[in-house]
């Protein structure tokens, strides 16, 4: 596998996830903005691009949401839907690859790629999404790639992609809204954080918290680490107030 020579892009404020609709105004005020790629027309896509905004069209890569489909398993993520996939299916590559050049001709200039923790459930699938991932940045050179978390694929990851983002850096989902993580995962997390920082990849944390305390909470001691954080709702439908 052959990594490609990474293209520098311009550092500056922190990402914004947001799978809503609308709200370009709102969003032009970010460097980068990721977003469902069905969500927006071309028109609006353009509108953010010329206004200095590089959109992140949203891609997963070992789960499905579509039709059945011969790449799928039986199993399914029981808090979105999705089907886990057999990553290294020729099937499922061409349609994610095809995903990506239809998002491409829309105007994205760059992907956000998830669902990549697979080290604990499908260990065996860890080269065949690496793979995945190289394939992408081959056809999307030099558009910008933005992992979500995928420590089980680094240090390989690193030299495909151009940032990596932490979520749930410092607060959770729970049943009853949001809360930190207990200490000892705090401290686990900021292992991990440290050996990213090592990396030659820009860094992100993205946390989530209905108040302003923990929000405040996870900005602050994702700053310790130098991430930029950005704080939402679980279902990401939120934009901080301007």
């Amino acid at each position: 596998m052959v990594s490609r020579e990474r293209v520098t892009h311009p550092r500056g404020g922190p990402v914004a996830f947001y799978y809503g609709t609308d709200e370009i105004d709102r969003l032009a005020a970010f460097d980068r903005v990721v977003l469902q790629g069905e969500a927006y027309s071309e028109q609006d896509i353009a509108s953010l691009v010329v206004r200095g905004v590089r959109p992140l069209c949203y891609l997963s890569l070992t789960e499905d949401t579509g039709p059945p489909a011969e790449w799928q398993r039986t199993q399914s993520n029981p808090d979105w839907g999705g089907h886990f996939v057999h990553v290294g299916h020729p099937g499922w590559s061409e349609h994610v690859l095809g995903k990506a050049g239809e998002m491409r001709r829309r105007g994205f200039r760059g992907f956000f790629l998830d669902t990549l923790n697979i080290e604990l459930t499908f260990p065996d699938d860890l080269p065949h999404l690496l793979t995945l991932v190289a394939a992408i940045r081959e056809s999307t050179y030099p558009d910008y790639l933005l992992a979500n978390r995928g420590f089980g694929l680094l240090p390989q990851l690193a030299e495909l992609v151009d940032g990596v983002l932490f979520e749930s850096f410092t607060s959770r989902w729970v049943d009853d809204g949001y809360a930190p993580w207990p200490p000892d995962v705090l401290d686990v997390h900021a292992r991990y954080a440290e050996m990213l920082l090592g990396l030659d990849v820009e860094v992100f944390a993205l946390d989530y918290a209905d108040t302003p305390r923990l929000a405040q909470y996870a900005q602050q001691r994702a700053a310790r680490f130098g991430m930029p954080c950005f704080v939402s709702t679980r279902d990401l439908g939120t934009l901080p107030a301007a």
